[in-house]
């Protein structure tokens, strides 16, 4: 095996017209997933604590198994509250 096996030669971009840049996914080409709305709402509350600044420990992860089962509209407030902590 070769570099070249690996790598591919740096004018294979070019002939693409986009320079080295990929064209954009076609949307109609992903996978269809369903996540389940009490993991998204754990995403986003793990994300939402990042974004406040709030670095969660790792026994804190129970607390956020716990958070993500109640109800979207407590996960509204949860947002807003520590959307306003900085």
């Amino acid at each position: 095996m070769t570099d070249g096996d690996l790598f591919p030669p740096r004018d294979c971009a070019h002939r693409a017209g986009d320079g080295d840049l990929l064209p954009p996914p076609d949307p109609t080409h992903r996978i269809a997933c369903r996540i389940d709305p009490r993991d998204l709402r754990r995403l986003d509350l793990y994300a939402a604590l990042t974004a406040a600044g709030i670095a969660p420990w790792p026994g804190d992860r129970e607390a956020v198994e716990q958070l993500s089962a109640l109800p979207t509209s407590v996960h509204v407030a949860l947002h807003r509250w520590l959307g306003s902590t900085g």
